[in-house]
């Protein structure tokens, strides 16, 4: 039986990883997508790791993969079908993790680290135009665009505070939603009225995202009249919410209204054994750091919990 299997291998679960190998735990990392990195492998740039500015996301999901690999984390390429709970040869609370390719593999704790992956527009140009002015994250790219012309599809919370964030560093930002009714708080929707660079275009839809090896515009449809328009920007950001990947642990633990797992900064789980680290926790902020330091903080609480045990 192992001491931990980590589930998912972006940066929360290699940062896991490394630090339950350095803690002499017997623990596999299970990785679906045939690569390790997560989000970031698409990231053409990232400029807010510590001590590593303009580093591509390919290279730093890379390096982070190699230093698992340096101190000998082993890796399972396969899909995490099914988990249930069992009893270990001593009657204590243990788990089975149910692998697509027919492998079963006991252990004492888990930690979820399968991330949320961001919902997609679906409009033309939107896969082509990922990472070359495409983006999902305003505070990750947004000081790329400094003094440009830049887009916000979305209409909650993260739409308006990614406008708000934009504003301060571009010359103009749309705010582009296919109602005139928002689901951002009052008072956000407040700022962005009272702020003058940003221009609110609703009942409008995103139909083509266009460019030729960057983004230049995007082509608009007036959702009432079926108008169109085409509006130039240097970038999209797509704020239309995200998808947990939590699937698998919905039987085991708590999840929010919106399908994040219920864990504060232990990492901790309601269920006894399970931690989640991570895009996948409930948290105010989810980026490359917060996921590196949830993975740390899961080890250690996996450490004490098996040392209780």
């Amino acid at each position: 039986m192992r001491d931990l299997v980590i589930i998912g291998s972006g940066p929360a679960g290699l940062s896991a990883a490394i630090y339950a190998k350095r803690a002499k735990l017997d623990v596999v990392v299970i990785e679906k997508a045939g690569y390790s990195g997560g989000q970031i492998i698409t990231t053409e740039r990232v400029d807010n790791y510590l001590g590593l500015p303009e580093i591509d996301g390919f290279s730093l999901g890379n390096r982070f993969r190699e230093h698992a690999d340096k101190l000998e984390a082993e890796f399972i390429d396969d899909e995490v079908l099914k988990i249930e709970e069992i009893t270990d040869s001593e009657g204590k609370k243990a788990y089975k993790v149910m692998l697509d390719k027919g492998e079963a593999i006991e252990t004492k704790t888990i930690i979820a680290a399968t991330g949320a992956s961001h919902r997609k527009l679906g409009a033309a140009g939107e896969e082509e135009f990922m990472g070359m002015g495409v983006s999902y994250c305003a505070t990750c790219d947004g000081a790329f665009f400094r003094n440009k012309v830049t887009a916000v599809a979305g209409g909650g919370d993260v739409a308006f505070e990614d406008a708000l964030h934009l504003s301060s560093l571009c010359e103009k930002v749309y705010i582009i939603h296919r109602r005139d009714e928002f689901r951002a708080a009052v008072n956000i929707q407040q700022k962005v009225k009272e702020t003058a660079n940003i221009e609110i275009l609703p009942f409008y839809e995103i139909k083509e995202i266009k460019g030729d090896k960057k983004v230049t515009s995007v082509q608009l449809v007036q959702n009432k009249t079926g108008e169109e328009k085409e509006l130039g920007v240097s970038a999209v950001f797509i704020a239309v919410g995200m998808n947990p990947q939590t699937d698998i642990f919905k039987d085991f633990v708590d999840l929010d209204e919106k399908g994040y797992v219920k864990a504060g900064e232990d990492c901790k789980t309601s269920s006894e054994g399970i931690y989640a680290a991570g895009d996948i926790r409930t948290k105010p902020l989810r980026q490359i750091v917060t996921a590196v330091a949830d993975g740390a903080t899961a080890v250690q609480s996996v450490e004490r919990y098996l040392h209780q045990r």
